[in-house]
């Protein structure tokens, strides 16, 4: 099978991406997504998706991770895949993607950033001094001093295995508060197993344990080690926050054809 892939990349976050409307690729296995995410030995990402055509939307997002098994939702991913869908053609003014944890709208303004509407969160938990939520992955939040000192790699591996998390796996967020509405995130990914440059679902995640006020509206700047997004939510009640929209660039990197055997 000849692939005609394209790179892309959110904050440093990046994809390997597919048009696959007509299903020519539905038939990679697990084992041939891991070695084209490879980053020694195939093209290198983080991840996999396939853009699907999908009645009543504009597109569907399959997403895989960097180990070749589907993945559970992604945010930079749906940002890039939006751009994605732009460049093939699908211009919208609002698109409307199915992923795996539901629906989603997404939009692109002038200067080409790419805002995503998140699922609903209605429960963030507290696990001794950390905290836990589910923004479309699950993820695990250790607010941290001085961020950029910490072996993510390590220290989120802990967590990631340790006997609370270590069947389903869970994703480690190490938060900085900078400033009242600025925050920084480095991030442990489960499927990739190491850390990332930026995680979308993380982000968001982060932003929302370490800003909810009685003000309702929200807009949390965020810094990664690939670039900062944007965060901005409705809180609706004590635990619950809606209209949660991750906003940031999406950018082609380079696109190409690889056999894969």
């Amino acid at each position: 099978m000849t692939l005609k892939f394209y790179k892309y990349q959110g904050t440093g976050n990046d994809f390997i991406l597919a048009d696959n409307r007509t299903n020519q690729y539905s038939s990679l296995t697990t084992d041939q997504i891991r070695r084209l995410c490879d980053r020694r030995f195939g093209i290198g990402a983080d991840g996999l998706m396939l853009l699907n055509q999908k009645a009543g939307y504009d597109f569907e997002m399959k997403y895989f991770n960097a180990d070749g098994r589907e993945g559970s939702m992604c945010g930079n991913g749906g940002r890039c895949i939006t751009k994605f869908a732009y460049h093939l053609g699908i211009h919208r003014i609002d698109y409307k993607f199915i992923a795996v944890d539901g629906d989603h709208e997404a939009e692109i303004d002038p200067d080409g950033i790419v805002s995503l509407k998140m699922k609903d969160v209605d429960k963030i938990r507290r696990f001794h001094s950390d905290f836990i939520l589910n923004t479309g992955s699950p993820h695990y939040i250790k607010p941290v001093n001085e961020v950029m000192d910490i072996d993510v790699y390590k220290k989120g591996r802990d967590i990631r295995y340790s006997k609370d998390f270590e069947a389903e796996g869970i994703n480690v967020n190490f938060v900085e508060q900078v400033t009242d509405d600025k925050i920084i995130v480095r991030t442990y990914e489960r499927g990739v197993e190491d850390e990332t440059y930026s995680c979308g679902t993380g982000v968001t995640a982060a932003a929302l344990v370490y800003y909810h006020n009685e003000n309702g509206f929200n807009d949390v700047e965020v810094k990664t080690l690939g670039g900062t997004l944007t965060v901005e939510f409705d809180r609706m009640g004590e635990e619950k926050y809606a209209n949660i929209w991750l906003c940031g660039p999406a950018e082609k990197v380079f696109e190409g054809e690889v056999v894969v055997k």
